[in-house]
């Protein structure tokens, strides 16, 4: 990419009310970023879904001169950056209208063709979410996925130390700029997880780690895996903003369940009750609902977590679908004599026992 329109992309990501989303509509239309400049604002008012206040400030010196010290510092300091038409721009990401224009990175990211998908969760892990990160990691890395998180405390820095560990590639979504680590104390794994992925983020190294910066971040998250998986979760929380966002893009969110007194378990179990996530008990799970190809030596068998009974609801629930195989849950409470609200938690609470799955279309089958 030639400096000018280096120039002109970073112009665009500063001017103030010109979104990501604008920003592209004003590329399509006029060729390029450096066309932008030289066009004339009557035009530009004519594109459809550009909003006269997000000109504003397009020709505003100082957004100019604020594009060119940051160029300045892109080269002096071999900062990478990859632009939303490049072949390695996230292939995800390139599907979401609010993605970045530009992302700045930094290590040995190789995304082309992998399997990627995020896992995010509470700051304030505890034992029984530690636990799950090692062993899924463990479980699916001889699939060679990339790992995403956010490089934050809890959830999101002992699954990229894992995915270290397992030879996985990790990438780390930061909330600011590439000149600086937030927070300070992961600054001794950045040496590794470069080594073995890498840091995206879309600030500017005049960014600091504000509030409004990891909601922006959240999406880079969800944007670019192919699932979300949250691991541990209070009732609120960016992990949950980030698999809400997952939602909306029409992407898998799994949920790992936990017991209904667990406060970091509460906003998992809300995700599940409310449809928004899949239940997930093990890799095998994520590999099946995301219909991964995978031979036997793979992945190792995953044990069941099977409860010693099923209540009679359940009983009858689960023998129908060992005799009839996959079935929708207004057949399953039509056939079971059971109400719709009565079926449908018999089903939730079945595949917390590790019993029944569900699959895409609303179906349920047993395990």
């Amino acid at each position: 990419m030639i400096d000018n329109e280096l120039i002109a992309i970073l112009r665009l990501q500063n001017i103030p009310n010109l979104g990501d989303i604008t920003a592209k509509k004003l590329i399509t239309s006029c060729g390029s970023p450096t066309a932008i400049f030289s066009d004339k604002v009557s035009h530009l008012r004519k594109i459809e879904g550009v909003r006269e206040k997000a000109l504003d400030g397009l020709y505003h010196a100082q957004y100019h001169a604020a594009a060119v010290r940051e160029f300045e510092y892109i080269t002096q300091n071999n900062i990478g950056y990859i632009y939303f038409t490049d072949k390695t721009y996230p292939r995800y990401l390139k599907h979401c209208a609010d993605g970045p224009l530009l992302l700045f990175k930094r290590g040995n990211i190789q995304l082309e063709g992998r399997k990627i998908i995020s896992v995010v969760g509470t700051r304030n892990m505890t034992n029984y979410g530690m636990a799950f990160c090692e062993q899924f990691i463990e479980d699916i890395a001889p699939l060679n996925p990339v790992i995403v998180s956010g490089f934050a405390f809890g959830v999101d820095i002992c699954v990229q130390r894992a995915a270290m560990k397992s030879n996985l590639q990790t990438i780390g979504c930061l909330a600011h700029g590439l000149n600086q680590i937030y927070p300070r104390q992961h600054a001794r794994f950045t040496s590794e997880i470069t080594e073995n992925g890498g840091f995206l983020t879309e600030f500017w190294s005049s960014s600091h780690p504000e509030r409004e910066n990891f909601l922006k971040r959240n999406r880079i998250i969800a944007g670019m895996s192919e699932a979300t998986i949250v691991v541990e979760s209070a009732e609120k929380g960016g992990s949950l903003v980030t698999a809400d966002i997952a939602h909306s893009y029409n992407r898998d969110v799994f949920a790992v369940p936990g017991r209904t007194s667990d406060t970091y378990s509460l906003g998992c179990n809300n995700l599940i009750k409310q449809q928004k996530a899949h239940l997930l008990s093990s890799a095998a799970d994520l590999i099946y609902m995301l219909n991964w190809e995978v031979g036997e030596k793979d992945i190792r068998p995953v044990q069941k977590q099977l409860f010693t009974e099923l209540d009679a609801s359940e009983n009858v629930v689960y023998n129908y679908l060992q005799k009839e195989g996959k079935q929708l849950l207004d057949s399953i409470a039509l056939e079971c004599n059971l109400p719709i609200y009565l079926a449908s938690s018999t089903l939730l609470n079945m595949e917390m026992k590790g019993v029944v799955r569900p699959l895409p279309g609303k179906l349920f089958e047993a395990i």
